[in-house]
């Protein structure tokens, strides 16, 4: 017992100044503050809006990468072609490229005179410091974990399933549809959960593709810099707990849709 509570110290020990103490100084924070104080602080105009930009966004680059990183999974999974392996390992380059990187290069490229803003130019859409770049951000920090949560599933598909529905005379959208789509449905939405809980706390690249205006592309952890720019600490902090409690929700929800997956597979 004397070996098996070390382990259980170091853990206990590193969560609680990682991740406890903060959430904890966090909260008691905002608890110094009345539910009405709380409640308008939470629910201002600029507040509200910036909720919306930042969720509605997210959900919009969740569904975006719901679709093309299920596809970018399949065809890396079921197809050989050149550069497959460069193709594979640029999936994870969002990991590691720094995002205020990011989105600067996004910025440059998606800009009126950019490599791919220039051809929406003459239809009068704008991508760069716009509510469309801050999507355009939010897709490309967030593709990664949906091809990465969906990949290994299609890895594990037994190809004889596929055979056999076809020698049962199924054509190949019935067997997508019957046999192959069930098995991935729960990596699909953990994965798409998991890109909008990571678009919705994206900072670094949205703030140089986005012009930031209030009520326009300004999304809710901007507007908590921007309180703490002002000495509003009250303010950030009340912005700061809403957005916990909303990331608490969705890592309900991944640990369901997980749960949900391992009891499918059983």
């Amino acid at each position: 017992m004397r070996y098996v509570s070390v382990p259980w110290t170091i853990t206990i020990a590193h969560l609680s100044i990682i991740l406890l103490l903060p959430i904890a100084a966090l909260a008691l924070r905002a608890t110094s503050l009345s539910p009405a104080e709380f409640w308008q602080l939470a629910t201002t105009p600029i507040a509200l809006s910036t909720y919306s930009i930042t969720f509605g966004t997210a959900i919009v680059a969740a569904v975006i990468n719901g679709f093309g990183g299920t596809l970018t999974a399949w065809v890396l999974v079921r197809y050989e072609f050149p550069f497959k392996r460069v193709l594979d390992a640029v999936i994870d380059l969002p990991f590691a490229l720094p995002t205020a990187v990011a989105g600067l290069t996004l910025a440059t490229i998606y800009s009126q005179t950019g490599w791919i803003g220039r051809y929406f130019a003459p239809f009068g859409i704008q991508v760069s410091f716009s509510r469309i770049g801050v999507a355009v951000a939010m897709v490309f920090i967030s593709v990664p974990f949906v091809v990465r949560t969906v990949q290994p599933v299609l890895q594990e598909l037994e190809h004889t399933l596929e055979e056999a529905a076809w020698s049962l005379g199924a054509s190949q959208w019935q067997t997508f549809w019957r046999v192959l789509l069930p098995p991935i449905v729960p990596a699909i939405l953990t994965g798409v959960t998991q890109a909008f809980a990571r678009a919705v706390g994206e900072y670094g690249s949205v703030v140089i593709i986005a012009s930031n205006v209030p009520f326009k592309d300004m999304i809710a952890p901007v507007l908590v810099f921007q309180r703490l720019e002002q000495a509003d600490i009250p303010g950030a902090t009340v912005i700061g707990v809403v957005l916990l409690l909303i990331s608490l929700v969705l890592l309900l929800i991944i640990n369901l849709l997980q749960a949900w997956g391992r009891r499918y597979d059983g």
